[in-house]
């Protein structure tokens, strides 16, 4: 039913005129365009890093792991019961006699540059290169995938108290000649038995 303007409501007649009314559209403003270009930048940055993060993390595992491995085989070797091969008279007896595996001659891979931004995959050979008591071959440690890692054991020897080794891995992830290193060692306490450290030394480079 048409309704003559005496006979409308306030609000039917407010919403008459406002239909009335003609509509224009806005675009965004010169500032807002920046502010989401802005928003967009900053959001791009944090992704990049968080890539870039995840990235290193998840290379620095191999690290992380290959030490922890070598302080378990420097572990197992030292309680092995290394007693004279000599026929044990009655009434005598042998001492335990627990040591620790000597050094390792030279690193896997023998050069940084090896693993300058790069993968490097070593012989096997690389890892025998000490045989009996000594190094890599002693731990019976070897890495035969490819490796972002340089790495060596240092050892005092021995199996007295205060007997020390240190195993290391260094990292040149990016490139630029600056090595990072990661280092766990583990040492003879009093009680003759081999305390490992429970976490690793990180010194971190420019990755």
């Amino acid at each position: 039913m048409l309704r003559m303007p005496a006979q409308m409501t306030r609000s039917e007649r407010r919403n008459q005129m406002s239909a009335r009314e003609p509509r224009t559209s806005h675009g965004f403003t010169l500032i807002e365009l920046m502010i989401v270009v802005a928003i967009v930048g900053v959001l791009s940055m944090l992704a990049l890093y968080t890539v870039r993060t995840y990235a290193v993390a998840t290379k620095t595992t191999e690290a992380r792991n290959s030490l922890g491995q070598i302080g378990k085989d420097a572990a197992t070797t030292y309680e092995k019961e290394t007693m004279t091969a000599a026929v044990l008279q009655t009434g005598h007896s042998a001492l335990f006699s627990r040591n620790l595996c000597k050094s390792a001659s030279l690193s896997v891979p023998h050069s940084k540059t090896s693993i300058r931004g790069a993968k490097y995959q070593s012989l096997a050979s690389e890892w025998s290169v000490d045989v009996g008591d000594s190094g890599f071959a002693c731990l019976k440690f070897v890495m035969d995938q490819p490796q972002y890692y340089m790495y060596s054991y240092q050892s005092t020897g021995g199996g007295s108290s205060g007997t020390a080794f240190t195993a290391t891995a260094n990292g040149d992830l990016n490139g630029d000649g600056i090595l990072s290193t990661f280092s766990l060692t583990g040492s003879v306490t009093p009680n003759f038995t081999l305390a490992v450290a429970p976490n690793l030394l990180e010194i971190s480079g420019s990755e």
